[in-house]
């Protein structure tokens, strides 16, 4: 192969003498991309990412002015671009080696560069290409007027074309019209008269080479993966086009492909919009950090109340710079929060909460408190979160204020499920779609910053914002709608970017549809809807230290007899609470209550699970905790962690101080000391008979285990003072 057919092969795909002397002389440095733009708005800004990305010479056209070409996006119009093109094209009517490319600015991006763009324009072999699509507009009279084609789109569409200078000055030098007159209507009158478009060699990109409009074309349009870059693919015709134009209704699908389209996403380098200009306040004294101010909605019972409110107190950010909004509107949960505000007012000088008694609905709740935002000049962002947010992260605020976006939300999910607080995609009656990477974004599988048109739950806006585009915007509050539902069309409306991060790990949301507040302590029967909720509040602190030092965690106090952390001193007491409140001790009326089968060699004065309606929740405590423990401890017996006598004991003095010598119904036994000795009561202990051997001084929240019904005859040692709790379990029997 000659230098020349190879360079030729590169530069262009064309053999020199198979193309006219204009296309031989293409090369970047010839090569002028127009846009149109009124204002910077997240779209123009991306644009023109992706045009710094590939290198190309961009002039923008009508920043600052005001737009008077109609509303594009729902009728006609457009003309006030042309006459803008038309004033620019005057300067190089003459330049003959000039390509100029025209493309719209909010809903388009690049996918490839100059040199490929150029190669690909001059393969159509014409002097001026516009781009093509399936839908005649805006005159659908004039389709039969089209020339016909084989194969692609027939119709023009004006948001994308291309070609020499001199061709296209002449075109848009015969715009005579209103700037709110229709701008492809003017280029279809002249496409569809064949002596103009034979004069000016018109022709279409009827197959996505170089423009790929996705109005009515989204389905042919596939994200292609290779090693190094992701391209957008049109399946339809195998072609990966220069310039995806989300038209029509796409702009959604034009955010989604735009999060890989162009970027640095790699498989090495799983990373979605990342390059943006980042805000750092490593440096930053605390008072003058950003102003932020805090919603925080209770709109539902939510379980782990506590627990929420105190992380409010942790989060990484100078509590002198927050303004706290809270809006209650669960009686429940009264008590939670003025236990709260009686530990922690003097934290958030100038707070204000809005409690059950006022009767304000959500939407207007949410208004309330963006607008005092809104309305503050010094308020930097606006962060709202909903009280089924465990966000345990403490640097949230700071990460997602340094991601510097408009609005923005940290990756939520509920633990081990799909459920999140952002959807990839929206329906076309504007409900949840599952978009394709959904999935690998929940499960941090793609990792990034991701353009998406539903957030909730939890997200940072930027007062500028706030106060700017969104300052006329009833946010929340829509007739017949939810108020994330609003909130998230109003957001879109106004052409603002909503963006999802899961570059971090932030927390997680809690399920709450089957918090049952008629209980005492209604967060210990959490353990299936919430575990990492409930093993945080409910398990020892050093429970999982066990499997990493067995020597210093667990104890061997007689032969076969293990002693290891099981329960928190809350788990502890919020049983003994819970019992005390239901209050039918065995010994007395109750006394055949409490058994559901099975039966107690020595009975004790006791309150069984099934009596607190606990027991399923207890044989998982079991399974989840205890067989593991078990496992260990006692290898090549594997426990089917089944248990019909499962039971809290109270020892007194002048109730039942002891219990005598006898064998547990059991495999193995489970015994949690639920207070602490000589502080609680006095005495009490358990001594193991065949051993002689005394366990005396048990520790609060830790389990005895020892075999049950052959081995380990023993006996409850007397209380001598005040109340002793254990938690038995008789476990396999």
């Amino acid at each position: 192969m000659s230098s020349c057919r190879l360079l030729c092969l590169l530069a262009l795909a064309f053999c020199p003498g198979s193309v006219s002397a204009e296309h031989r002389r293409l090369s970047p440095e010839n090569l002028l991309v127009i846009t149109a733009a009124t204002e910077e708005t997240e779209g123009f800004q991306r644009f023109m990412r992706t045009a710094r990305e590939f290198n190309y010479t961009v002039k923008v056209v009508g920043l600052g002015e005001e737009w008077k070409g109609g509303d594009v996006a729902r009728t006609v119009g457009g003309g006030q671009k042309v006459r803008w093109l038309k004033k620019e094209l005057l300067k190089h009517s003459e330049e003959k080696e000039l390509v100029i490319m025209f493309v719209d600015s909010y809903d388009v991006i690049f996918a490839s560069g100059p040199m490929e763009l150029l190669s690909k324009f001059s393969r159509l072999g014409h002097k001026v290409v516009f781009s093509a699509e399936g839908f005649c507009w805006p005159d659908q009279r004039l389709a039969s007027k089209y020339p016909e084609v084989r194969s692609g789109k027939r119709y023009l569409n004006s948001g994308g074309f291309i070609g020499f200078a001199p061709e296209l000055s002449a075109i848009v030098q015969q715009w005579k019209y209103k700037d709110n007159d229709d701008d492809q209507l003017f280029y279809t009158k002249i496409y569809l008269n064949k002596t103009q478009r034979t004069k000016f060699n018109m022709t279409l990109d009827h197959r996505s080479l170089i423009f790929q409009n996705l109005n009515g074309a989204v389905d042919e349009v596939v994200l292609k993966f290779e090693r190094a870059k992701v391209r957008a693919r049109n399946v339809a015709y195998d072609t990966l086009p220069v310039v995806i134009h989300g038209n029509g209704p796409t702009k959604l699908q034009l955010n989604y492909l735009a999060n890989y389209v162009p970027t640095a996403w790699t498989f090495e380098n799983q990373c979605g919009i990342c390059d943006d200009d980042l805000l750092f306040f490593n440096d930053v004294p605390d008072e003058e950090m950003p102003l932020v101010y805090v919603a925080v909605f209770i709109e539902h019972p939510t379980p782990f109340m506590e627990e929420f409110l105190d992380r409010l107190t942790t989060l990484n950010y100078p509590t002198a710079r927050i303004r706290l909004f809270i809006h209650n509107n669960v009686v429940y949960h009264e008590r939670h929060i003025q236990k709260f505000w009686e530990l922690h007012r003097s934290l958030f000088p100038g707070a204000v909460l809005v409690g059950p008694e006022e009767n304000l609905q959500e939407g207007k709740a949410r208004h309330m408190a963006v607008e005092a935002c809104k309305k503050d000049p010094d308020c930097d962002y606006y962060f709202s979160i909903d009280s089924d947010v465990a966000l345990t992260n403490p640097d949230t605020l700071r990460i997602l204020i340094e991601e510097n976006k408009s609005v923005i939300a940290p990756m939520l999910s509920k633990h081990g499920k799909l459920w999140s607080n952002f959807w990839g995609a929206l329906s076309p009656e504007g409900y949840y779609s599952r978009s394709e990477d959904y999935i690998e974004i929940v499960q941090a599988k793609r990792i990034g910053l991701w353009n998406v048109p539903y957030i909730s739950q939890a997200y940072l806006i930027k007062g500028s914002v706030l106060r700017t585009k969104l300052s006329q915007v009833s946010m929340y509050m829509d007739e017949g709608m939810d108020p994330d539902m609003v909130f998230c069309r109003n957001i879109r409306d106004q052409g603002i970017f909503m963006f999802v991060s899961n570059r971090d790990e932030f927390g997680r949301l809690l399920a709450s549809s089957n918090f049952n507040t008629s209980r005492l302590h209604p967060d210990m029967w959490q353990i299936f809807d919430n575990p990492v909720d409930w093993k945080e509040k409910y398990v020892h602190e050093n429970y999982s230290k066990i499997f990493e030092d067995e020597t210093k965690f667990v104890e061997q106090p007689c032969p076969d007899v293990y002693w290891f952390p099981a329960f928190s001193d809350k788990m502890c007491d919020q049983l003994v609470e819970t019992m005390e409140d239901n209050g039918k001790w065995s010994g007395g009326k109750h006394k055949d209550e409490r058994l559901a089968g099975g039966y107690e060699n020595v009975p004790t004065v006791d309150i069984h699970m099934n009596q607190i309606g606990f027991e399923k929740e207890w044989l998982k405590f079991l399974k989840e905790y205890i067989v593991p423990v078990t496992e260990k401890l006692y290898p090549g017996y594997y426990p089917r962690a089944q248990a019909i006598m499962n039971f809290v004991v109270r020892y007194r003095p002048d109730e039942q101080p002891f219990l005598r010598p006898h064998h547990d119904s059991s495999t193995f036994t489970i015994n949690i000391a639920l207070n602490r000795k000589n502080i609680d009561y006095e005495g009490g202990g358990c001594r193991f008979l065949r051993y002689n051997c005394k366990v005396e001084s048990p520790r609060k929240g830790w389990s005895f285990m020892h075999p049950g019904r052959l081995t380990h005859y023993h006996e409850g040692l007397p209380v001598t003072k005040g109340t002793r709790y254990i938690m038995v379990s008789f476990v396999d029997p």
